[in-house]
C-alpha cells in the first residue's frame, strides 16, 4: 500500500517510490524470516529499510513429542504460537519406539499415573490423527516371551495381583512358527503403537502450511529476555518462550541445575518378511512394528555411557539375541542411537520458571514421553489460559530454591 509520505509499507518492508515509477517496483512478498535482502531485486537506487517483526503469543523451542503437543494445544485454546526446531534425522522421539506400556520393569509394576495417562494418550493421538488424516495410534498388545522358568513363575504371581493390564495368551503355542520358547508367554493388555513419523512430520508440515515454523537451530545469544515481561528472539517478539528441547536443555541458562540425567537408547531396524505386526514381541528385547513394513529392534536403556552413537557391541549382542530366538530371517537395514532427557526423580518438568514468569519448561519425559507428553502438554496449556494448577510432582516450581538461586 502507498502512503502519503511516499512510502510503500508491507510486512517487513518499506520502499522509497520517489525515484521510480510503480513499474519499476519489485514485489517483496515472498520474504523469508531473517532475510536481510528483497527476494526479488528492487530497481537501481531504491531505499529499502526492512523492518520484519512477527508477533505471537507462544514462542516454542523444539518440535519433539512435547514440542508438537504443546503447539497443538495452544493453538486449540486460540493462541498464536511460533516454534523453532532445526530438522534432525534421528532425534530421540524420531528414534522412539513409540510404545505406550502400562506396567514396566521386572516387577511388571504399573507405570506413574498410568489410569489417567494412557486412555487421555489414545484420545489425544486419535484427536490429532483425524485433523491431519492419519492413524496415529493402534492396540498393538505385548507378547513376553518367558525366557527362563523362575520369570514365568514371576509373571503367573503378578498375575494373581494384576488382573486388569495382565493376562496369558489363550494359545501359548501360537508363535512358534517364528520364534524359540520353551517357557510359555504372557500378555500386556492393552499396549498401544504410536506412528511418530507420521504424526511428527504430519504436524510439521502443519506448521510450515500455518508459517509458525522456524527451521534453525536455536540461537541463545539472539534472545532478550526483558524486565517488562516480553520476549525477543531475532525480529520475533512473543509473551512467553516455553523451552522443549529435548538434550539439549542440559545447557539450557535458565534450567540447567535442574537435575537432569542422560539415557541412551539404541536399536536395530531390520525387515522380517512374514512375521505378523499385530502385536510387539519381547524376550529382554522387543521386536516393534515401525514405519515402512520394518521392524524396530531394542532397546537398551543406557545410564552410564561414553559414545552416544550406535555401537557395535550393542549390535552384536542385539544380533545374538536374535539368531537364538528369532527362526525366520531377518535382514538389518539401519542401526539408531538417541540420547533421551530423563531425570533423577523419573518426574518430568513442566511449567514457567519460578523467578522469570516469562519462560517456561516441558521436558524431562525419559523413556516414557509417548504417554507423558500429551497428558502433560495439556495440563501445561490449562495452567497457561485458566491458571489450573499443574500437577506438584511434575512442576517445575518443586525447584524454586534451585532455580532462583541462579538468577
Amino acid at each position: 500500500m502507498r502512503h502519503s509520505d511516499g512510502l510503500s509499507r508491507g510486512e517487513g518492508y518499506e520502499i522509497d517510490h520517489s525515484a521510480f515509477s510503480d513499474e519499476d517496483l519489485r514485489d517483496v512478498s515472498s520474504l523469508s524470516f531473517g532475510e536481510a535482502r528483497p527476494a526479488k531485486p528492487f530497481g537501481r537506487g531504491t531505499r529499502v529499510r526492512y523492518i520484519y517483526t512477527m508477533q505471537t503469543d507462544h514462542l516454542i523451542i523444539g518440535q519433539g513429542i512435547c514440542g508438537t503437543f504443546l503447539s497443538y494445544y495452544l493453538q486449540k485454546a486460540g493462541m498464536k504460537v511460533m516454534v523453532i526446531d532445526e530438522q534432525q534425522p534421528f532425534s530421540a522421539s524420531k528414534a522412539a519406539s513409540g510404545i505406550i506400556n502400562p506396567v514396566t520393569g521386572r516387577r511388571i509394576v504399573r507405570t506413574w499415573m498410568i489410569e489417567e495417562i494412557m486412555p487421555f494418550a489414545v484420545d489425544a493421538y486419535t484427536q490429532v490423527g483425524s485433523e491431519l488424516g492419519e492413524t496415529l495410534i493402534s492396540q498393538c498388545n505385548v507378547i513376553d516371551f518367558h525366557p527362563t522358568p523362575q520369570m514365568k513363575i514371576s509373571f503367573e504371581k503378578r498375575l494373581n495381583e494384576e488382573t486388569f493390564y495382565l493376562k496369558k495368551p489363550a494359545e501359548q503355542d501360537q508363535w512358534t512358527e517364528f520364534f524359540n520358547y520353551d517357557f510359555g508367554a504372557g500378555e500386556i493388555d492393552p499396549c498401544w503403537l504410536v506412528e511418530l513419523h507420521p504424526f511428527l512430520n504430519g504436524w510439521r508440515k502443519k506448521l510450515k502450511e500455518l508459517d509458525e515454523l522456524v527451521e534453525e537451530k536455536f540461537d541463545f545469544s539472539t534472545l532478550d529476555v526483558s524486565q517488562t515481561g516480553s520476549i525477543t528472539y531475532k525480529n520475533i517478539t512473543a509473551k512467553n518462550i516455553i523451552f522443549c528441547e529435548g538434550v539439549s536443555g542440559f545447557t539450557n541458562p535458565y534450567f540447567e541445575l535442574l537435575p537432569y540425567t542422560k539415557m541412551k537408547g539404541e536399536a536395530l531396524i531390520a525387515e522380517i518378511p512374514g512375521l505378523p505386526r499385530t502385536n510387539i514381541f519381547k524376550q529382554g528385547i522387543s521386536i516393534v512394528p515401525w514405519q515402512d513394513g520394518l521392524f524396530w529392534i531394542g532397546s537398551s536403556y543406557e545410564w552410564d555411557f561414553t559414545d552416544p552413537g550406535p555401537t557395535a557391541i550393542f549390535r552384536e549382542r542385539t544380533e545374538a539375541q536374535l539368531n537364538h530366538w528369532l527362526k525366520i530371517p531377518y535382514k538389518i537395514v539401519d542401526h539408531i542411537a538417541s540420547e533421551r532427557p530423563a531425570n533423577i526423580e523419573r518426574r518430568p518438568f513442566v511449567g514457567m520458571h519460578p523467578s522469570i514468569p516469562t519462560v517456561g519448561l516441558l521436558n524431562g519425559m525419559g523413556a516414557k514421553g509417548c504417554s507423558l507428553a500429551p497428558y502433560f502438554a495439556h495440563q501445561f496449556v490449562e495452567h497457561l489460559t485458566h491458571n489450573t494448577p499443574i500437577n506438584p510432582l511434575a512442576d517445575v516450581q518443586r525447584f524454586s530454591r534451585i532455580l532462583s538461586a541462579k538468577i
